[in-house]
């Protein structure tokens, strides 16, 4: 059997606060939970031995979710509200919360996913992604029906709390000496409208300085886990900034770390939607069925709101 997940990732680093000490700094997925409702042997290592998007425990689970990470922070949420609605799934969910662009490539390969020396294989319910993907995956049969959009979202730019080097816009990311975080183009959709947002802000010009010039140059480092790497990076001093979704920085200002956002001019800026689906071969349909229509409610909008996050409609 495969137990439950748990991230044990407290870790302890040297970063000046206000008086210069050294403070207690938890990696960007502090406070979820892991929902499955037999635990098992707990079994972790900081910074080593931890499956922060993986929830629950897939073994005969009421309901499936393979969703998109800029948003597992609101998810976890979520889904306790839908057990609290559903007490027959409780404690029997399982969610992913990965590059929505590893999602694709996982429905392709029947499903499978490899974590090491961990494969696991997981028919989903529910898939949730940008609004094109969700096209994208209907048009290969693997999602059906018909999608629904249920989060509106727009850019923001992450920096250190105080902002230290007076970044004031997407074009002085393109300066000299600021080191960012990059959305990898290849699985994260964010990355796409990063790169519109640059464009309307420098043209090309910037769209190359930032994502071909300074990556060369070492002053820009690619994601492979996007959402939660973004933060980390930045209070591990490795870089300076990062573009994410506006959701990503309130979150983390909501848990106390020494983040905060940078307003994107609103002639620059660009919106995402955020879709689901009924997995094709879901092996929980009428639940999937419902879950949709949970996130379409009041309780489901009241979450995402409280991160910045809006109703598309």
């Amino acid at each position: 059997m495969i137990l439950g997940f748990v991230a044990l990732v407290a870790l302890i680093i040297p970063f000046g606060g206000a008086s210069g000490g050294a403070i207690n700094l938890y990696p960007p997925w502090k406070g979820e939970r892991n929902p499955a409702a037999e635990k098992g042997v707990v079994f972790g290592a900081k910074d080593i031995d931890n499956v922060p998007d993986f929830h629950g425990n897939p073994m005969d689970a009421k309901l499936v979710i393979f969703a998109g990470g800029n948003y597992f922070f609101a998810l976890d949420e979520l889904v306790a509200a839908f057990e609290e609605l559903q007490p027959k799934v409780r404690g029997r969910i399982f969610y992913e919360t990965i590059p929505p662009g590893i999602i694709a490539r996982q429905l392709e390969k029947k499903n499978t996913i490899t974590l090491g020396n961990l494969t696991l294989s997981i028919q989903p319910d529910v898939v949730q992604a940008g609004k094109e993907q969700i096209k994208e995956l209907a048009a290969k049969g693997l999602v059906k029906g018909a999608p629904v959009e249920f989060i509106k979202n727009q850019l923001a730019i992450m920096t250190k709390k105080g902002n230290p080097l007076g970044i004031g816009s997407l074009a002085d990311l393109g300066k000299p000496g600021i080191r960012l975080v990059n959305p990898n183009p290849e699985t994260e959709g964010i990355a796409r409208k990063i790169q519109e947002a640059l464009r309307n802000a420098g043209g090309e010009e910037l769209v190359v300085e930032i994502y071909e010039n300074k990556v060369k140059r070492g002053e820009a480092f690619i994601t492979q886990i996007h959402h939660r790497q973004t933060p980390l990076w930045i209070m591990l001093d490795k870089a300076d900034a990062g573009v994410v979704w506006l959701s990503e920085v309130k979150f983390q200002e909501i848990i106390g770390h020494p983040l905060e956002s940078v307003t994107i001019e609103e002639a620059n800026n660009e919106e995402g939607i955020e879709s689901a689906a009924l997995a094709t071969d879901a092996m929980n349909p009428q639940t999937a069925k419902e879950w949709l229509k949970f996130i379409k409610s009041e309780t489901a909008r009241s979450v995402l709101e409280k991160y910045g996050m809006q109703s598309p409609e």
